[in-house]
């Protein structure tokens, strides 16, 4: 692939970018024919009737169109499961899950995928799957798109090498990436092997959240995403083409690299972030601040200001707290909200159980909140400001309630005693002592 792993900067632009100088056609003044001997194709991310600031599309400019490949067919039953396809009971119960280890078996990013929550119904577009993957085996000669929704990756362990129709991005733990619905792309492992979580989002696709009063500068800044430049392969040769569509995957011959796109342009591409930029607003002066304030991306949802489903992290930070309570409190909320741990430790379980790799899911209305090692500690720590170091937790919250898989119940990495976390809290209750 002729790149220079070179990025564009911006959330949401329109961009436009050439492998090969003079590939894009300019305007309606252009000949007939498109430079190069290149075929012109539209990418549409969006209705074509949505309002023009929600007007999704990509023009590529390409060596072959991507009609141009053999049958798919749809392949037997995997840990890759869809929100209508996953009909199993949901607990009322808080659950926590072990890191998964690497399979003894090669597995690739997509056969390494397996699937821990869904809400939502693929087919409806709306809602989304929470995933784990391992992988020990780079996709090689493969390529896939997800044609149910878009992809949200947050490597845990292992970097990633993600050669998309756009153009390379290279991804460490600590950054995430988005390759949106029908996407084709490919994921190469650098270190030989790479786990962590993706977000399948049916919904609406993910934005910014707005600011209000918090202003012009805080949380993610648009300026800090960036999006890959054109490069492309003119390969021939035996490979598979593979998707993912109503919920089943599908797979068939293709006789060349479908990453022969030499230029393109619009507001329809793949991005990365760095958690690292986050602009993180956290002065605890009186009760804590909603993790609503760590929001990095949202999918909208039908009843404006509850989402389809958020991407919000717990990044390294100042708590500064006077006379208050410093971990996070106890809670139930109307979202339902599954956690993970990309390093360190969480501030609200720090007796261990939440590992790196490992999740948990707290649904609609079920409490949950520190665990008593965390709470005890609180009470009778020194209120001064305190720095908060060497962590990264996230949390993908959605108005809808997850229904956890077979898999996630079945498959070994299930705790059985998470609530144990909550055992032994103390009784302080004294009517005859304030304090």
């Amino acid at each position: 692939m002729k790149d220079g792993r070179q990025y564009q900067s911006g959330f949401g632009n329109h961009f436009s970018s050439e492998a090969l100088p003079g590939a894009l056609p300019e305007g309606q003044n252009s000949p007939q024919k498109v430079p190069y001997g290149l075929v012109a194709e539209l990418l549409s991310g969006s209705a074509f009737t949505m309002p023009r600031h929600g007007n999704l599309r990509t023009w590529f400019y390409r060596i072959r169109p991507s009609v141009v490949h053999g049958a798919l067919k749809m392949l037997p039953a995997s840990q890759w499961v869809s929100a209508s396809q996953n009909v199993t009971d949901v607990p009322a119960a808080q659950l926590r899950w072990n890191p998964m280890d690497y399979s003894s078996i090669d597995d690739d990013f997509i056969s390494g995928m397996k699937t821990f929550a869904t809400n939502g119904d693929a087919h409806m577009r709306s809602g989304s799957a929470v995933h784990v993957f391992t992988a020990k085996r780079s996709m090689d000669r493969k390529y896939f798109s997800n044609l149910d929704g878009d992809l949200l990756i947050v490597p845990q362990e292992g970097r990633l090498e993600l050669r998309t129709e756009f153009g390379v991005i290279d991804l460490v733990p600590s950054e995430i990436a988005v390759i949106q619905r029908g996407i084709k792309f490919q994921v190469n492992l650098p270190d030989g092997k790479a786990r962590g979580y993706v977000l399948e989002i049916y919904g609406a696709h993910l934005v910014l959240p707005d600011l209000g009063p918090i202003g012009s500068s805080g949380l993610a800044n648009s300026r800090d995403f960036e999006t890959p430049v054109a490069a492309y392969e003119d390969m021939t040769g035996d490979f598979i083409l593979a998707c993912k569509f109503a919920g089943n995957i599908f797979e068939g011959p293709i006789g060349h690299s479908p990453f022969d796109v030499v230029g393109w342009h619009g507001n329809y591409a793949p991005y990365k972030y760095d958690l690292k930029k986050f602009m993180t607003i956290n002065t605890v002066s009186f009760d804590h601040p909603d993790p609503s304030i760590f929001t990095v991306l949202t999918s909208p949802g039908e009843m404006e200001g509850q989402a389809n489903v958020d991407f919000v992290i717990f990044p390294p930070r100042w708590m500064v707290a006077q006379n208050t309570f410093r971990p996070p409190y106890f809670h139930r909320n109307m979202m339902s909200e599954y956690m993970g741990l990309i390093h360190g430790v969480y501030d609200a379980k720090p007796a261990g159980g939440f590992e790196p790799g490992g999740g948990s899911l707290h649904n609609c209305m079920l409490p949950h909140g520190p665990e008593t090692k965390a709470y005890e500690g609180a009470i009778e720590a020194e209120l001064k400001p305190h720095y908060l170091d060497k962590t990264l937790a996230f949390m993908f919250e959605s108005a809808y309630l997850y229904r956890p898989t077979a898999f996630a119940m079945t498959g070994g990495v299930l705790q059985s005693n998470y609530a144990d976390c909550w055992k032994g809290m103390p009784r302080n209750f004294d009517p005859n002592k304030r304090f």
